[in-house]
């Protein structure tokens, strides 16, 4: 298949959809998107290589299971009845996701855009944690007694003849590219550490590097490539916000393309959830059904979401609820085929304007429906 949309990898902790819907509007999204290219569920994407999960792990009740169990059992319990998504689960330390990103990594070695080298970097004299610059207490067990340890590291050299993120990288028509974006990501060092001190991860052993694993910034993008080799896709799109997309694209240069497949991002804003509430008197004047009530929350506003890159404002929702109210109105009873084909080409080339479009809109709905398969179950 052509394209694949896939979630940012959501991190890992203590919380559910019910209670943080604004975490699952990645998935969300690409399950939406995916339905509307007649695509089959693409698995959920997790990060589980976070210090705040070793730190869960080290201090939770009872005999300490193994980590990827732990970690296991804290995402099943994020779906009703623990029941998994249909598209099935991925996480940041699965085996094929490991394999992938040590064939990537040799690849990079043999190329010369990373090296293996001796780096000074600062560290918890306490516990052995690499920690940043600037005197503050280690993160791992808040001793604040430092040393600078040299060692052997991955390093990744910045690719001089092209921008951190260039167009090709983003899955956006031409003129909805983020240019701010383009600039502020390319605001990093030249030389990146890619080797971390963490109890869990992708094990950088195998390359010598012994109790070192592999930055999760880097391990994101290995997911999402090896969820789209599982499926066979020629582009990975992943769903991500803006902020977040920030923050790992530079390490994740090196770490687009492989075999084959290439990696973008499709940039999406945060949603006011916890605001939805305020829409009651509409969902009364309008006697719309729970059915409804979930296709406006868990459908349309994280469609809006790919449109409204910089975040939707609460003061937005009553809008858009009578938006989405309009199409559901003028939704025919068949789908015109060419109009749909006409949503699925702007979606495979990231044009958002049809999600604003209400006769587009209403054909949408009536061509595949508001509750994509992969999403339902959150």
């Amino acid at each position: 298949m052509r394209h694949l949309f896939l979630n940012g990898p959501v991190q890992n902790g203590p919380f559910t959809f019910a209670t943080r819907p604004g975490k699952a509007v990645g998935i969300r999204l690409a399950a939406a998107l995916n339905a509307i290219l007649g695509l089959p569920p693409a698995p959920h994407l997790w990060n589980t290589v976070t210090l705040a999960g070793d730190l869960r792990h080290r201090q939770a009740e009872g005999p300490m299971i193994p980590r990827q169990r732990f970690e296991a059992d804290l995402i099943a319990d994020k779906y009703p009845a623990s029941q998994p998504p249909v598209g099935g689960i991925m996480t940041d330390t699965d085996a094929e996701v490991a394999s992938l990103a040590l064939e990537m990594i040799e690849n990079n070695l043999r190329a010369g855009t990373l090296t293996i080298s001796r780096e000074t970097v600062p560290t918890c004299r306490a516990c052995g944690h690499m920690i940043g610059t600037g005197g503050h207490p280690c993160n791992a067990c808040d001793s604040t007694d430092t040393r600078e340890r040299t060692g052997l590291h991955l390093v990744a050299e910045l690719a001089k003849d092209r921008p951190v993120f260039d167009r090709s990288d983003i899955h956006a028509s031409r003129r909805q590219q983020p240019k701010h974006l383009q600039h502020t990501a390319g605001n990093v060092a030249e030389r990146l550490i890619l080797s971390r001190t963490r109890d869990h991860g992708i094990d950088l052993s195998p390359l010598g590097l012994n109790g070192l694993v592999l930055d999760p910034r880097v391990g994101i993008h290995a997911t999402v490539l090896a969820a789209a080799r599982r499926h066979q896709t020629e582009v990975a799109v992943m769903t991500i916000t803006q902020n977040a997309a920030n923050h790992i694209a530079a390490h994740g240069q090196h770490f687009r393309e492989h075999d084959g497949t290439r990696l973008q991002y499709a940039l999406h804003g945060h949603l006011p959830y916890d605001h939805t509430a305020s829409l009651q008197p509409l969902h009364e004047a309008y006697r719309a059904t729970q059915e409804i009530k979930d296709g406006f929350e868990e459908w349309f506003l994280p469609l809006f979401s790919l449109r409204a890159k910089t975040g939707t404002r609460t003061d937005q929702l009553p809008a858009l609820f009578k938006q989405y109210m309009r199409a559901h109105l003028a939704k025919p009873v068949a789908a015109d085929g060419a109009a749909f084909e006409a949503v699925q080409h702007s979606v495979s080339i990231g044009d958002t304007e049809w999600i604003t479009i209400k006769q587009a809109l209403a054909n949408v709905m009536a061509a595949c429906g508001t509750a994509p398969a992969a999403a339902v179950e959150i």
